[in-house]
């Protein structure tokens, strides 16, 4: 527990720390959020004209899919906050760059993804936080369930890349091929786990966690049960340890880039 309450400590410390030097450069922060922002705007209008033309895709309505999009944008928008050194990860591997968080007394995963702060996913917090009003499933009675999927969103997405950057400690510099992968996760995220069939289904819970990101967390929140919120559960624990066990395995075969510049 003291380690957690300190690690808890050092990511809230690294946020603040983030958040202020974009805050430097005040006109570039509110430009890159306002355009996150309208992006994710511009593109939830095309469900919005879908269904002038639908009642309904498998059940789901224009406010299921408003729900959707928002715990993905919401998700998406804290994980790029408080984690965005994630999408350098494999290049801090590939290039030696651990070798500055190695000589502190922290976690090395921690402090590598925490590191830096994305400024654009404020415009998806705030963006996503109005989808999930709009919906109408922000209800009182429903509102710590919606923040509980919401963290479980950003837990998922920062575990996937985790684990996709992670590989760079065996393959070297991967740092494109593993932002698009992490990028392909979130794209099929967005859209009702319904429209997917067969063993496409089938791996949108294994091997692309999508159904676990979005889709799961929407049915819980729609009509909760014990088993699906186990089942939610079960597939944050899952995909939080392997990451934090392939990112391990690989640091233990990670070889240093004779980095002499020590992190305060």
């Amino acid at each position: 527990m003291q380690y957690l309450s300190r690690s808890i400590q050092l990511l809230w410390l690294l946020i603040l720390i983030n958040t202020r030097a974009a805050l430097a450069l005040r006109g570039a922060f509110l430009l890159r959020s306002f355009f996150m922002f309208l992006n994710n705007l511009l593109f939830f209008i095309t469900w919005i004209i879908l269904f002038t033309k639908v009642d309904h895709i498998g059940g789901w309505h224009l406010q299921d899919c408003a729900l959707l999009y928002g715990l993905a944008a919401f998700g998406i928008g804290m994980y790029a906050v408080c984690f965005g050194g994630v999408s350098n990860l494999s290049r801090m591997i590939a290039e030696g760059e651990l070798d500055t968080f190695l000589s502190q007394p922290k976690s090395v995963l921690l402090s590598a993804v925490a590191s830096k702060t994305n400024v654009a996913g404020w415009g998806d917090i705030v963006s996503g936080a109005l989808l999930i009003i709009w919906s109408g499933y922000a209800s009182p009675e429903n509102i710590v369930l919606v923040f509980i999927c919401s963290i479980s969103t950003m837990i998922l997405y920062t575990m996937t890349g985790i684990i996709v950057h992670s590989f760079a400690f065996w393959l070297g510099s991967i740092d494109s091929l593993a932002m698009q992968m992490h990028e392909f996760v979130i794209a099929f995220s967005l859209y009702p786990g319904v429209i997917f069939k067969g063993m496409l289904r089938v791996m949108l819970f294994t091997i692309i966690p999508a159904g676990f990101i979005s889709y799961l967390p929407v049915e819980l929140i729609r009509s909760f049960s014990w088993s699906e919120a186990g089942l939610l559960l079960l597939g944050v624990v899952t995909y939080t340890l392997l990451g934090l066990l392939i990112f391990s395995a690989g640091l233990r075969r990670y070889e240093s880039g004779n980095k002499v510049i020590v992190r305060a």
